[in-house]
């Protein structure tokens, strides 16, 4: 039997998240955990990106998460400090748990000789945490390094991925530990039980007006070509959950458009009118349904087919006519290959002309028209770019009228955060260096992550930043407008001038007031390499992608 190495805690616990398959960690450095910043010194096999702060930090491990569903899932890590550290990065804790987005954050923690004194920066990690992740746990016995790490990993991506936070003594990772990493561990499979696929394809064959919501736990690479294969087969309308876009190709003649804010009023009747839901990884929550309204819990009149990788989401909030407790990508491989007589119709074809039409800009009366402007994007860039966004009215351009078109394509949060776009640019910039990167941003989303543009430059980044600013909180101003009319109140701003702000960076900017300002924009911002930003002048007025306007509310 041969001897395990000796080395430091911190140096065993570097080893495990290599073993398991860590290639990348964004951090902002704490003194809490020194040693662990030791052992990544020299490493060519795990990439350091040194962030601004800790919000960015998480945004770009949740982002980095959610794009290793391109392949073998992989969670997004994150590093950073206690107290101050782990509070700013609990915004991206947040997202990947209402993403369901695999994540593991790592928190220097206090001294165990010092815990539970209120010490400096101290939290009680697990119990800050544990509701808004899958299992938030505090790291002290340097020994138990390689079953914590394979433990987290597990978690992370296993049933509904998401996110899980590791508290490290910081007096542990100095000593010296015998010990070796765990083999590195996989998604399980979750076969869907045949029984329950044959009630399926009968349910299939009975219903009249069948409708597919697609997009969520564990939705990969695999999923999506499978299950186009099974909704093109039989011309299932597919529509997509929020911000799930590119679960399936926007070429397919089986795609029905995007649920969310601002859907196709088509698509919305559509599911109204259905006589059957199937729905594969999605949790139907608030901003997919409406606020529960759409579908409702109950659903009456509809029957509904809820799959998902999940059992503790079944039946939660979403009464299922039949629950399926299964991988999304091995459900859709045996329904591409499942045997049935089932009959094709056109209500995919009907659904994907109705989604066409909806995707198409009309001009507008706008001196900087975005629509026209989202045209124009689609005109000039690949149609793999991938689109990366916070929150904000600004967001509702690009899902309306761009085309998702690979996978992935879309980072955006489901959980509505702000700041998003930007860290998730650099992530996405960094981990496919050979695709073309766009942050889409509010002037209020841009600014509360804005700084992450100088990791960009310091690793020489390819990113596009696409501004869009009104001088006001959007959204919120539309909401107010609509609840308190003319009375304006906290939702205005007064805005730096981005583009000297992306100089000022290391980037090449441009500001525009026209839509032909912008095209000759994008067109000069193709031809550049590094960090390059649009700061584009919009109209307060043009607040929305479904027409609304300022005059329009107030009118109303």
């Amino acid at each position: 039997m041969v001897a395990s190495e000796t080395r430091s805690a911190a140096a065993l616990l570097v080893d495990c998240l290599a073993a398991q398959g860590c290639d990348r960690i964004f951090t902002v450095p704490g003194e809490s955990f020194l040693p662990v910043l030791d052992a990544l010194h020299g490493r060519g096999d795990i990439d350091v990106i040194t962030c601004r702060q800790e919000g960015g930090a998480a945004f770009m491990a949740c982002a980095d998460g959610t794009m290793s569903a391109a392949g073998t899932a992989r969670p997004g890590i994150c590093f950073v400090t206690r107290g101050p550290g782990a509070t700013n990065a609990s915004i991206g804790v947040h997202v990947a748990m209402q993403d369901s987005q695999p994540m593991i954050l790592f928190v220097g923690d206090v001294a165990r000789g010092d815990r539970d004194r209120e010490g400096f920066q101290e939290v009680d990690f697990p119990a800050f945490f544990g509701p808004i992740c899958k299992w938030a746990a505090r790291l002290d016995d340097p020994a138990r390094i390689p079953e914590y790490i394979a433990r987290a990993w597990a978690t992370a991506i296993s049933g509904r991925p998401g996110p899980v936070v590791l508290s490290l003594a910081e007096d542990m990772l100095f000593e010296m530990v015998p010990g070796e990493p765990r083999p590195a561990v996989t998604r399980p499979p979750q076969a869907p039980c045949p029984d329950a696929m044959g009630a399926l394809m009968a349910l299939i064959g009975d219903a009249a007006s069948p409708v597919a919501i697609v997009g969520g736990a564990g939705w990969n690479a695999r999923a999506r070509h499978y299950f186009t294969e099974f909704a093109e087969g039989i011309g299932l309308p597919v529509a997509t959950a929020f911000r799930r876009q590119d679960a399936i190709a926007p070429n397919s003649p089986a795609f029905a458009g995007n649920l969310g804010y601002g859907p196709n009023p088509k698509l919305v009747e559509r599911i109204k009118a259905a006589d059957l839901l199937v729905v594969v990884g999605a949790r139907l929550g608030e901003a997919t349904t409406d606020g529960y309204t759409l579908v409702t819990p109950d659903h009456p009149g509809q029957l509904l087919v809820h799959i998902h990788p999940d059992p503790d989401e079944l039946n939660r909030v979403y009464r299922a006519d039949l629950a399926i407790c299964a991988d999304v990508a091995e459900f859709a491989e045996q329904a591409a290959v499942w045997p049935h007589d089932l009959l094709a119709f056109d209500a995919g074809a009907q659904a994907h002309a109705e989604w066409e039409a909806f995707n198409t800009p009309a001009p507008a009366p706008f001196a900087l028209d975005m629509g026209a402007c989202v045209a124009a994007m689609r005109e000039m860039l690949p149609a793999d770019s991938i689109i990366c966004n916070g929150a904000g009215n600004f967001s509702g351009w690009w899902h309306r009228y761009w085309r998702y078109d690979g996978f992935p394509t879309q980072l955006a949060p489901t959980a509505g955060a702000m700041g998003y776009g930007v860290p998730a640019a650099v992530a996405a910039a960094r981990r496919f260096p050979d695709r073309t990167v766009v942050a889409v941003a509010g002037d209020g989303d841009f600014l509360m992550n804005g700084q992450e543009l100088a990791t960009a430059v310091q690793y020489g980044l390819d990113m596009l930043v696409v501004l869009v600013d009104n001088g006001a909180y959007g959204t919120i101003r539309m909401h107010q407008e609509r609840e308190f009319p003319t009375r304006v109140s906290a939702t205005e701003l007064a805005n730096p001038d981005f583009a000297a702000l992306a100089r000022a960076f290391g980037g090449w900017a441009q500001r525009v007031e026209t839509t032909e300002q912008f095209r000759a924009a994008l067109a000069e911002a193709k031809a550049q390499k590094g960090l390059r930003l649009i700061h584009c002048i919009v109209d307060l007025e043009q607040l929305a992608a479904s027409g609304l306007t300022l005059s329009k509310l107030r009118g109303s």
